[in-house]
């Protein structure tokens, strides 16, 4: 696919729900008692794959389309304790292959066993297999680290345990453990993540609290059915977000996007950048304007007015990538239109990712004419005020495929994206969405 540089991006749009909260809430819907709705539910191949998953363990899933064009999805659980036996395809889901096992690995009885597509099983689950170990599960993983994984129900005991690194995908793993362990399951990380899992399962009537970066849940009584809203998803919304501040003369509205705070760890970067940002009516100069509006369940929820602006190199440290995770590919762009240096550090995470997203990031910024060099942690990107163009490779990665299409609208001879269609995975839409601003 190939996008072509455009004179500036105008408009309005409204980025598709949110993909984490997505996953989570037909997951922890699966295992209520009673009947879940999730309105505005993401239509995409990783968020099917989470569907599946919980059809394949007893559940029962009505999908539809509204008038509004969104997807509304009835979800009859099966409870905390009444997971079936199943193979299990995850697809492309990461998210799904590392949360789910929390769930199966407390179960009463029953053999599960969790695979996905080749990108899968490139990625490590070690990382949720050893404190389910700790926690008694009987677990094991192929070479002891990737999937396929293997589980059978076991009796689980609440543990306390300090993530080695700040993963919201094991803090949600160990609490849905923690709901069936005996006793009480303590997790602490070392850095706030995204707590998507804390505010849903709260809602459905889980004992959870937390203490400073300390979160813990005691096994209870059954989870509840509720109805979620699921916002617009911020990480998809950046692409937009992004491609708006680097296209000279663009001016973009993006509505109902999900503003919790764990998320949204792209805006203070790019005000270190030099983007003037603020709340409706706090000035005339600022390139983005925030505006919240109303909760969506239990998430806040917003609108985005973004223009152009001129952007300065900025460094990102360890203690920004949580809240930033998804979008560190696109502070990697910002620092090519950027003057001086951008560097991000502290982000190892990257490598477990769809792709290892630090090598990929730096080897596809280089061919589209990028300064950008590796770091074992991160990169470093001097800034040389665009880009040339040329080909990228999206690695089946469904964010470098986006990356691509926004460096190709901005750059000055096109960029032709290779695997364009991993994008699907969470935006299956984007070729259009972003045409539509142009």
């Amino acid at each position: 696919m190939r996008f072509d540089p455009v004179g500036s991006l105008k408009g309005t749009l409204r980025p598709p729900p949110d993909k984490s909260i997505s996953h989570r809430a037909a997951l922890f819907a699966a295992m209520a008692d009673d009947h879940t709705h999730v309105e505005n539910y993401l239509a995409a191949a990783d968020t099917r794959s989470t569907l599946f998953a919980i059809e394949a363990v007893g559940a029962k899933v009505t999908a539809k389309q509204t008038a509004e064009g969104r997807q509304s999805v009835e979800i009859q659980g099966v409870g905390l304790r009444g997971a079936k036996p199943a193979q299990i395809d995850v697809g492309n889901a990461g998210t799904l292959m590392r949360i789910m096992p929390g769930w199966l690995a407390g179960q009463p009885e029953g053999i599960w066993r969790l695979d996905g597509d080749d990108s899968i099983r490139r990625r490590p689950v070690d990382r949720v297999a050893e404190p389910l170990r700790e926690m008694g599960a009987a677990i094991s993983a192929s070479g002891g680290q990737f999937p396929p994984l293997d589980l059978e129900g076991a009796a689980l005991h609440g543990i306390s345990y300090e993530l080695p690194v700040a993963s919201a995908q094991v803090k949600s793993c160990l609490l849905l453990a923690g709901l069936l362990a005996e006793g009480e399951t303590t997790i602490i990380e070392p850095l706030a993540t995204r707590d998507h899992t804390e505010r849903l399962l709260a809602g459905m009537g889980a004992d959870l609290r937390r203490d400073g970066n300390a979160i813990s849940v005691t096994s209870s009584h059954p989870l509840d059915g509720v109805d979620v809203e699921v916002p617009g998803d911020f990480s998809s919304a950046a692409f937009a977000l992004v491609a708006t501040l680097i296209v000279p003369g663009s001016e973009v509205v993006l509505r109902d996007v999900g503003l919790n705070g764990t998320r949204i760890g792209l805006l203070p970067i790019l005000a270190r950048m030099g983007v003037g940002m603020g709340a409706a009516g706090e000035g005339q100069d600022l390139a983005v304007v925030v505006e919240e509006i109303h909760d969506a369940g239990p998430e806040p929820l917003g609108a985005l007015h973004v223009r152009h602006a001129q952007l300065s190199g900025a460094e990102v440290t360890a203690e920004d990538v949580p809240a930033a995770i998804d979008e560190l590919p696109l502070v990697a762009l910002l620092g090519c239109f950027a003057e001086g240096e951008t560097v991000v550090s502290g982000a190892e995470e990257l490598k477990a990712k769809e792709s290892d997203r630090i090598e990929a990031v730096v080897e596809g910024l280089t061919g589209l004419g990028a300064e950008i060099e590796a770091r074992p942690d991160g990169f470093a990107v001097q800034g040389t005020g665009g880009l040339k163009g040329g080909v990228i490779d999206a690695r089946g990665d469904h964010r470098l495929a986006m990356l691509g299409a926004v460096a190709g609208v901005a750059s000055r001879e096109g960029v032709e994206v290779s695997g364009f269609e991993a994008a699907a995975v969470s935006y299956p839409g984007f070729e259009a969405d972003l045409g539509s601003l142009a």
